[in-house]
């Protein structure tokens, strides 16, 4: 008997010429104890799936079956974590879970509920924080709350829309890890939804990858022992094959090549606002030590005192090399790159591109943030333009519109160059952002975090992009990220820092990958994944707030 069934199911929304399907002809069945992952690209109507598993939405044709029975409407066997947390704010973490107790219990003793609230905050690790309100806690936290209030219930199942995408990398991993510990315990029937393929592999006994035109894709079987320790995976033979099998499939099904070539790149000049005498005394740039930090500092004036967030930032970087900047949050990752910007100012020591000292922002320093402020009421091509007048001041104006239509093409967006920004995706408007920087053509691109807001896979399709329009200019280019297979993938060099206050280089690992790279070339390497255990271990010492050690080390692949 299957646990859940569902029966050639579509999906659609709105009336003919307006009709659209968000799954077509879905078969699928769920087993008693599984934990079951359904894994795709945003869009492709993964929370339409879980709306139907829940009751909150009906098939458009085919039947969704629970234990037998249509579902028609939610039910306490079926317990639903969303992404976003939806709490009382009012009411403090006891509250908010003795709630959904007293929903699905409403006869039981006083005392018996509150033992059983007790024991699920206590299981999810909240019991310091019993009394507290939503708007005390921070986002890792009330996610907490949102798994005990739905384990309180009961449910034969449950059911976790994206329940992870909105916290930070670490946070991530660790409440993933209490949920398949969880999951162990109670041997629930689970069934993630998610865009993350290490969160997959390391939480399912089964993945289908969700398709963009609706359908289901692949099933992959994970055989991978449990429990399943992130370190150890790094260096397991059957968790890197299946990585690559699944990393390789969602490419292929959910990027494509978008970039049409249909424009060439004018011949123009930028000019950056340097004086002539000084532009003519530098014809061709400096190479070696093109970016120089030199014994950085950034202090805060606090009430207590002098607060050093930044201290002894030292490093040299050379024409055309990328540098990713890794470290946990509050390292002063960002704070390092808005003074490289020069958008912060530098408390002591100095930074020198090409030659000169950074004073002041300049389009020659381009900067791509998380989110892409663009002008919304602007089009894509109008957004690109801002500053192409300035950069290129000897140009024609048609000559300066080409180089904002080149980088738009080059960034997927040939047919919406003339939309609004306010109607882009954020992934799109993140393009523009990268096509915009890219049009200045600046001596330096910083990046802070640029991917951070996106789900994993249009995080992949982005970096493909940048690397793609990256190898065509050469760009000396700083990333800040968190993410570890981004840092590496997108890098010559990745520069880790150690934690803050007075946060300062640890260690330095040189990227000997051949380029031009992809994803899928870079997982089926044979050094990918010693890099990778480089930057793991860094920041696994790290992770608990050790302090610095007093030296930067170079890594022993970087020194071979």
């Amino acid at each position: 008997m299957g646990f859940l069934k569902f029966d050639n199911v579509t999906k659609s929304y709105g009336e003919g010429a307006y009709r659209t399907d968000v799954l077509n002809g879905i078969k699928l069945e769920v087993q008693g104890g599984e934990f079951l992952v359904i894994l795709g690209f945003s869009g492709t109507g993964k929370t339409t799936l879980i709306n139907l598993m829940a009751g909150l939405e009906s098939p458009t044709t085919g039947s969704v079956t629970y234990r037998d029975k249509p579902i028609t409407s939610p039910g306490p066997e079926r317990g639903v974590i969303f992404q976003s947390y939806s709490l009382m704010p009012w009411l403090t973490v006891t509250g908010n879970v003795g709630l959904a107790v007293d929903t699905v219990f409403p006869d039981l003793p006083k005392a018996e509920k509150a033992a059983k609230v007790a024991h699920y905050v206590k299981m999810v690790g909240l019991s310091h924080a019993a009394s507290r309100r939503p708007a005390e806690l921070s986002g890792g936290m009330r996610q907490r709350v949102n798994v005990a209030r739905a384990l309180a219930m009961n449910p034969e199942m449950l059911l976790l829309d994206e329940p992870l995408s909105a916290l930070d990398a670490l946070t991530r991993a660790n409440l993933a890890d209490e949920i398949e510990q969880i999951w162990q315990a109670d041997k629930k029937t689970c069934v993630l939804i998610t865009n993350d393929v290490d969160e997959a592999i390391i939480l399912a006994d089964r993945i289908i990858a969700l398709n963009p035109d609706g359908t289901l894709g692949q099933e992959f079987t994970v055989s991978l022992p449990r429990p399943r320790d992130r370190m150890e995976m790094n260096s397991n033979d059957t968790f890197k094959r299946l990585r690559a099998e699944v990393t390789k499939y969602l490419m292929d099904v959910g990027i494509e090549a978008k970039v049409e070539g249909t424009r060439e790149l004018p011949d123009v000049t930028p000019i950056h606002g340097v004086p002539a005498a000084v532009k003519d005394a530098q014809e061709g740039m400096i190479d070696n030590r093109f970016l120089d930090f030199s014994m950085l500092h950034k202090v805060y004036p606090t009430p207590k005192g002098p607060l050093t967030v930044v201290e002894d930032f030292d490093l040299k970087i050379d024409r055309g090399e990328f540098i990713s900047l890794i470290g946990h949050s509050g390292c002063g990752k960002s704070t390092v790159l808005t003074m490289a910007a020069g958008l912060n100012e530098i408390s002591k020591g100095a930074i020198k591109l090409d030659g000169r000292h950074v004073e002041g922002a300049d389009p020659e320093r381009a900067v791509v943030f998380q989110s892409p402020n663009l002008f919304p009421w602007l089009t894509a091509k109008e957004n690109v333009a801002v500053g192409a007048d300035k950069v290129y001041p000897r140009a024609s104006q048609a000559e300066r519109q080409d180089v904002v239509e080149y980088y738009l093409e080059r960034v997927g967006l040939a047919d919406a160059m003339d939309k609004p920004a306010s109607d882009l995706s954020n992934g799109m408007q993140q393009r523009v952002g990268i096509a915009r920087a890219f049009a200045l053509s600046p001596k330096l691109l910083l990046l802070d975090e640029p991917f951070g807001m996106l789900d994993s896979l249009t995080r992949w399709e982005l970096q493909e992009v940048l690397m793609e329009v990256w190898s065509r200019t050469k760009v000396t280019a700083i990333c800040v990220t968190h993410d570890v297979d981004e840092a590496i993938l997108l890098a010559d060099r990745v520069v880790m820092m150690t934690n803050g206050p007075q946060a300062t280089i640890g260690k330095i690992v040189n990227v000997d990958l051949p380029r031009p790279r992809t994803r899928k070339a870079l997982l089926e390497h044979p050094d990918y994944y010693k890099y990778r255990q480089d930057v793991l271990d860094f920041l696994e010492e790290y992770e608990h707030g050790a302090k610095p050690k007093s030296k930067p080390a170079v890594s022993a692949i970087a020194a071979e």
